[in-house]
């Protein structure tokens, strides 16, 4: 197969399944990896992909707009999002009450828990499975499953969710601006995202620094009683708490 005509088909096979790693594609190609990444590389310059750690994401997929498969997400700015999950990680105490949402960011965290004694409760299946799997106590809440984010929604997990105070939570998010707050695509997972919130005395959002200033769907909290932990400040997004993990 010629260079171009490769080009041609991982863009088309990037933008039909919105994301793909380095290692599907030299399955696919039977290329080198060193080949695929100056593949990749060639394309994201030309702006017909984005490049991602271990991978590409479609350019159309990429604003934040549409939920991606969390399989695809782990591979994003995965470095950035490690640094974020650390710091969050070494912010629970023992005996603290948590709530952790789903998210590939939050879901960083479980590696880095060391507080034996606390007790958490999430509404994203692997997160469950990987706290229980580290001996921690953990509550899953009812409700209906999303498959593409592995989130549980909907008006079960809310009734869930309101037995609870909780000491702490730890909060994904698609975007963050000054005048829409924090925002993800679906206006199911934005409520339970606030009513969540809610029930947590110390609130903290987990968002990388290429979220600054980008706009999803639905909003679904705002505030300076909100601490954001990041992995640099690359904009002032105005009104917000915003640390970087680095500097706490």
């Amino acid at each position: 197969m010629l260079l171009e005509e490769r080009l041609d088909e991982i863009v088309k096979i990037v933008n039909e399944r919105g994301s793909i790693s380095n290692q599907e594609l030299v399955k696919m190609f039977g290329a080198s990896e060193s080949t695929i990444r100056r593949d990749i590389t060639t394309l994201a310059n030309d702006n017909r992909v984005i490049r991602v750690h271990g991978g590409a994401m479609s350019v159309v997929s990429g604003g934040g707009m549409e939920d991606s498969e969390v399989s695809a997400r782990r591979i994003q700015n995965s470095d950035e999002k490690i640094k974020i999950a650390k710091y969050a990680a070494s912010l629970i105490n023992e005996g603290d009450l948590v709530y952790i949402d789903a998210g590939t960011t939050t879901e960083y965290m479980i590696e880095y828990i060391t507080a034996k004694d606390a007790t958490f409760v999430t509404n994203a299946l692997s997160h469950a499975v990987g706290l229980a799997r580290k001996g921690f106590k953990v509550y899953i809440i009812g409700g209906l499953i999303k498959s593409v984010t592995e989130a549980i929604i909907d008006s079960e997990a809310i009734i869930s969710l309101s037995k609870y105070n909780f000491t702490k939570g730890f909060f994904g998010t698609n975007g963050l601006s000054s005048d829409r707050g924090f925002t993800t695509p679906d206006v199911r997972e934005a409520d339970i995202k606030n009513f969540a919130m809610r029930r947590c005395a110390k609130k903290f959002v987990l968002c990388d620094s290429s979220k600054f200033n980008k706009i999803s769907k639905a909003t679904f909290a705002a505030g300076s009683d909100i601490t954001v932990i990041t992995d640099k400040i690359t904009e002032n997004i105005k009104g917000y708490n915003i640390k970087e993990a680095a500097q706490l």
